[in-house]
This record gives C-alpha cells, structure tokens and sequence, in this order.
C-alpha cells in the first residue's frame, strides 16, 4: 500500500489490474478530452509505464482501490508531465464511468497531493487537461489547486494549468 484515506487505497499497480484499468482507459466517455481512447496494447503498455515510473522516480499513477472491498476503480498518482513546455510534477486521475461523482477522485488527490509534499521536494504540483474538462477542473480545485494560466497545445487544443504549493 502506498496510501490510505478513509475510503480508499491507492497502492503500485501490477499487471493483473489490466482488465479493471481496461473500464477506465477504453471507456469512450471518461477519455473523450484525452486525445485517444485505450486500445489493449495501450493499457498494458499504461501498466508497464507506471511500474518503471516507481522504480525511476519512487512514484507514478497508483491503482484507486475501495478499502472496503479492494476493488479497483481507476487510477490516480504523481506523474512528471510536460505542460506548456516545462516538464512538472501532476497530479492524475482517471475514475472508472460509474465510480464517478462520488467524491473518489478528489480523495485520491488530496492524498496524492499530502504524499507528494511530504515524500518529495517538490514546492508546487500541477494538474492540466483540456480547458471544456470541467469535472476534471473541479477535481483539481477540491484538491486547493488554482487556475494557474491557459495555454495552445501542440495540437492547437486550449489546455488549463491548475497549481497548487506547499502549504509554508
């Protein structure tokens, strides 16, 4: 286990989480603001990604499980990102379609964000997503992050930039 909130755990992922991640990642609806849906290579290649994340950098996306049954229900962790040219610490999260609006992504957060101020030297944590991503918007601003500044992808997509501090 990596970290538990009153709710939840979020722990490594392993490759035997492929077919509750596949719910998530291959799911039309929660990926419509990322820039493809998850075929099956991707999400493994997802799960492989993560677990040289921890080995590199001692964190990455964690499984979302509930506490009181162990189920997996998404992911959410630390990632270093490259956001509007610069790579930064961010914060993710992905809630599996019927998991969702039950508060489950913003506990993960807060958590994540707690973890990443005490376990890291990191003075700010970041969240971007597309700028319609509203339920993602909100995500990050239940977490205390703030609207940091609106930049054009790569792509030409409007991106919104979320940022939080270490509390002094």
């Amino acid at each position: 286990m990596i970290i538990e909130t009153e709710r939840l755990i979020l722990r490594e992922l392993e490759p035997s989480d492929y077919d509750a991640l596949y719910k998530v990642l291959a799911d039309s609806d929660i990926m419509k603001h990322y820039p493809y849906t998850f075929d099956e290579k991707r999400v493994q290649n997802w799960i492989n990604k993560n677990i040289e994340r921890y080995s590199v950098f001692g964190f990455g996306l964690w499984a979302v499980c509930l506490k009181d049954s162990g189920e997996m229900i998404g992911d959410c962790g630390l990632t270093m990102q490259m956001i509007d040219g610069s790579i930064l610490p961010e914060i993710g999260y992905h809630i599996r379609g019927n998991m969702q609006r039950k508060g489950y992504a913003s506990e993960a957060a807060k958590a994540v964000r707690d973890w990443t101020f005490t376990n890291t030297p990191f003075e700010k944590v970041y969240s971007y997503m597309s700028a319609d991503n509203i339920p993602s918007q909100k995500t990050a601003m239940s977490y205390g992050a703030v609207f940091e500044k609106e930049y054009k992808d790569e792509t030409g997509e409007h991106v919104q930039v979320f940022v939080t501090k270490r509390k002094q």
